[in-house]
């Protein structure tokens, strides 16, 4: 919950980013947990997509908050 309210109320735009891949991280973690619990490898490899996702998110944000092309 502070997280979200971090998130949703941060007084700086990386503060927001940190929030967002913190809360990515939590995902994560949750995924991972699950597929423990019901025995599925299928939950494993969403959890790994979701890091990647994560982490190309959170750079494209960075590299969009200093001024420089997403692209390069």
């Amino acid at each position: 919950m502070l997280t979200l309210w971090r998130l949703a109320r941060g007084p700086t735009m990386p503060d927001r980013i940190l929030a967002l891949d913190t809360l990515a991280i939590d995902v994560i973690a949750l995924v991972v947990l699950m597929g423990l619990a019901t025995g599925s490898l299928y939950s494993f490899e969403a959890a790994l997509l979701i890091a990647m996702m994560g982490f190309v998110g959170t750079v494209a944000l960075c590299k969009f908050l200093i001024g420089r092309s997403i692209i390069d």
